[in-house]
């Protein structure tokens, strides 16, 4: 299957556009196809049963599909494979200016007090990273705090198990905006992906994406990657392509696993350069986050940022070279 065809199938199977629908077996044949060629092109070993496909276990054996957290070297993959964003936890330092326009940030502990929201928000004034991703309850006052500077106020939406009510999903997505949030990760209803409705999948991803692009917000659409099977991937990468996203991202942070270098590649295969990719993850060492610059990221979500950039402000190391973070979402 050439690729050319393969995006025409998303015309195929949009019923809102008038396209003609196929049956559940068509359907589940176009989608391996589409699988398989994406895996071919990634020069990964096809497989007939595509389901329960690990391929984190052939790169990297015992892997816990915690790179992001854990391993500077697949985190750096992360970011060659065209992550657009990483998530990363409190344990990262400070970095370059344009280092740290792609850092998201984050924490989303439920025990995360004022204080600490007030010290995230001004590590991230003090690093100027891309923006702070906070519980909905956070939001007032990480948006006081943030007022005026040109740090975003990230939120999430059914997180972090996907399984609210779409309307509940809407109306959360409504308030947060309201309440100041610039930016909603929304997770997607993961056990409505594995049981094959994607059309409720796309509509629930399609109603959040609404609201917050009404509202002036950017979306990302989480998968949960480490609870899905490649041909899973691939489906609600499509969905959420489809239902308008600004990004796709690989974790909540509360799964099973987080980001992997093969599941960003994936998702970058499916989506194109149309809209972002953001793997969820953190990030240890200036030395690491400079080569994940250098080899090409253009956005790095990391709540651990602080200890990078202190690193590169003490002349630890010799700066990265610079890397021009295009305008936009992204």
């Amino acid at each position: 299957m050439k690729r050319e065809e393969a995006l025409s199938y998303r015309d195929e199977l949009n019923p809102c556009e008038g396209a003609v629908r196929v049956d559940q077996q068509e359907l589940e044949q176009i989608i391996q196809s589409i699988t398989e060629e994406i895996l071919g092109y990634l020069g990964s070993p096809q497989s007939k049963d595509l389901c329960g496909l690990e391929i984190d276990a052939l790169v990297c054996p015992g892997c816990d599909q915690r790179c992001a957290e854990r391993c500077a070297r697949k985190t750096r993959k992360v970011v060659e494979a065209g992550a657009a964003r990483i998530s990363a936890g409190a344990a990262v330092g400070p970095i370059e200016a344009d280092i740290a326009r792609l850092i998201d940030h984050t924490l989303l502990k439920p025990e995360a007090t004022r204080a600490d929201i007030q010290k995230l928000c001004e590590e991230a004034l003090r690093f100027e990273f891309a923006s702070v991703c906070v519980n909905p309850w956070n939001v007032p006052e990480a948006a006081e705090i943030l007022r005026g500077s040109c740090v975003r106020v990230c939120t999430v939406v059914g997180f972090p198990l996907g399984a609210t009510l779409p309307q509940v999903k809407v109306l959360e997505t409504e308030e947060a905006i309201k309440l100041g949030a610039q930016e909603i990760d929304m997770v997607i209803n993961v056990g409505a992906l594995k049981s094959r409705l994607d059309d409720a999948v796309e509509a629930d991803v399609r109603g959040v994406v609404e609201a917050s692009h009404r509202g002036g917000a950017i979306c990302k659409v989480i998968l949960e990657t480490a609870l899905l099977t490649t041909e899973e991937k691939v489906r609600g990468s499509m969905a959420a392509k489809n239902a308008g996203a600004d990004f796709v991202k690989t974790s909540t942070g509360f799964g099973p696993g987080g980001a992997t270098a093969e599941d960003v590649r994936l998702m970058r295969a499916v989506v194109g350069g149309e809209i972002g990719v953001k793997a969820a993850g953190g990030v240890r060492s200036l030395e690491d986050l400079q080569k994940m610059v250098e080899a090409g990221a253009t956005r790095i979500g990391a709540s651990a940022s602080v200890k990078i950039l202190e690193q590169a402000m003490s002349g630890g190391a010799k700066p990265a070279a610079q890397t021009a973070v295009p305008a936009g979402n992204y």
